[in-house]
């Protein structure tokens, strides 16, 4: 319909994959996973719940009567009590015990976490791709000189594929930090109204080691290892913070490398991907802007102040629970994810198709070499007999006047002329050249780009190459 405002996060930037996990039909079919585990846990602990009736259950699984849930909402005003009469009118047998001693959080809260767990999987999947193609952009320009900036003004050489080790340790930080959250993730479990169990002791006839086993079977059938050990009636909120931390920082790595790319690009050294047929600008037809750059900026924008949502909500919380929760949390987290989502394929992308012009970066190269070259030109003339002090002040005042010449009449940089005829430092034209080699300023860059690559890229590409997948996909633009 296009009378209705559709989130573009859904309709231009993420995948269907990630919009799968955050849709209607994931979270309410894993509501009935989950009631079936608690059946399946009550029935082996003792409670009169038939091999029938969780069959019956298993049946319905994946066939969801939205209708009948729909209109029973409009009676009863509750969503999960909905669902709950919605699957007993398919399960007839088992209605009685659908969510036998459970309140709305045990569905609710378990979901929230099952679905940020299994997105988490998914933006973990397409890190490791993101580092995969720019470790092989790394290892190619490894040795290729190019300008280094401090403060956006040139400063020493380094190489592009050292730039790009640095763009890719940001996403090895980024990554290490997901598999922690990926490692010690846990159900709430099934806890009451106040976290206290009160209900699962009442059915169990005060039998206290039969509820103590309550959670970590819940756990074990849904694929988790563990529950909270202790929380109110939801689990706590923290966790979004943690993991929307976490978004906010993959962000953070994302827009570094966007705006890095942005800049190269107004250089004209390195170029995102521009098709045969895109157009740059509607009024400047020559024009190639940096739209991907552009998007993966805003878009991080977006995910990072998002981090401030479930940091406010955690904050926020009452005693057991209050429900300000509910509304941000359903806007907040599966958005943050959407647009991570969209930020790592747009980086993909872009690390696919990076275009370098070598000739530009040479250019660059050359016009400030000479002032780089400076110390190692004085210290070719103290070896010739001059006075370091004396030499220094003389190139210090021919540097000053190179760059005014530059800067003011917008010609060649001439400070090697301007040495080679000052007989103090004796040295010819052809000696001060031999000393422009641009490889000579590049210290360990490229030596630091492939120890870094063998080292600590490599082993977490070998340890996740289940998850590396063919091309990169290709965006909307």
């Amino acid at each position: 319909m296009k009378s209705k405002y559709e989130s573009p996060l859904n309709s231009r930037y993420s995948s269907k994959e990630m919009s799968y996990l955050f849709s209607p039909d994931y979270k309410f079919k894993t509501w009935r996973k989950l009631w079936i585990a608690l059946a399946e846990t009550e029935k082996e602990l003792g409670l009169n719940i038939t091999d029938g009736q969780i069959a019956e259950m298993k049946k319905y699984q994946d066939d969801i009567n939205y209708d009948v849930a729909e209109e029973r909402e409009k009676i009863v005003r509750h969503d999960v009590m909905s669902h709950v009469y919605a699957f007993g009118t398919q399960a007839k047998s088992a209605m009685p015990i659908i969510h036998l001693g459970a309140t709305s959080c045990y569905v609710g809260d378990n979901t929230d976490i099952i679905i940020m767990t299994e997105a988490l999987k998914l933006i973990k999947k397409e890190l490791v791709n993101v580092i995969n193609e720019l470790s092989k952009f790394a290892a190619e320009y490894k040795d290729m000189p190019t300008l280094g900036f401090t403060h956006f003004q040139p400063a020493q050489t380094t190489t592009v594929g050292k730039r790009a080790s640095l763009w890719l340790q940001d996403l090895i930080m980024d990554l290490e930090d997901v598999d922690y959250q990926l490692s010690k993730a846990k159900l709430l479990g099934s806890k009451g109204t106040t976290g206290t169990q009160a209900s699962f002791l009442e059915l169990f006839d005060g039998d206290h080691e039969k509820v103590r086993k309550i959670d970590g079977m819940i756990a074990e059938k849904m694929g988790f290892k563990d529950c909270f050990a202790v929380s109110g009636q939801t689990y706590p909120r923290k966790l979004d913070y943690q993991i929307l931390s976490l978004l906010s920082q993959i962000a953070q790595s994302a827009y570094k490398f966007s705006n890095d790319i942005r800049l190269l690009q107004h250089l004209k050294e390195v170029e995102e991907p521009f098709e045969k047929s895109q157009i740059g600008s509607s009024a400047m037809a020559y024009k190639r802007n940096p739209m991907r750059s552009e998007r993966m900026g805003s878009l991080a924008r977006y995910v990072i102040s998002s981090a401030i949502n479930p940091a406010v909500t955690a904050s926020t919380q009452w005693f057991e629970r209050t429900l300000d929760d509910s509304a941000n949390k359903r806007i907040s987290v599966p958005e943050a994810f959407l647009a991570t989502d969209a930020i790592l394929s747009l980086y993909r992308n872009v690390v696919d198709g990076l275009v370098v012009y070598p000739k530009v970066i040479e250019q660059h190269l050359n016009n400030e070499l000479p002032f780089m070259a400076t110390e190692n030109i004085m210290m070719d003339a103290v070896k010739k007999g001059g006075n370091r002090q004396e030499l220094h002040e003389k190139i210090r005042v021919h540097s000053m006047d190179a760059g005014k010449v530059v800067k003011t009449e917008g010609k060649p940089n001439d400070l090697l002329e301007r040495i080679a005829a000052d007989p103090s430092f004796g040295l010819t034209i052809d000696e001060l050249n031999s000393i422009m080699d641009a490889k000579n300023f590049v210290g360990r860059a490229p030596q630091q780009t492939e120890e870094f690559l063998d080292n600590i890229v490599k082993p977490v590409l070998d340890a996740n190459k289940e998850l590396l997948s063919g091309d990169a996909e290709e965006i909307r633009v």
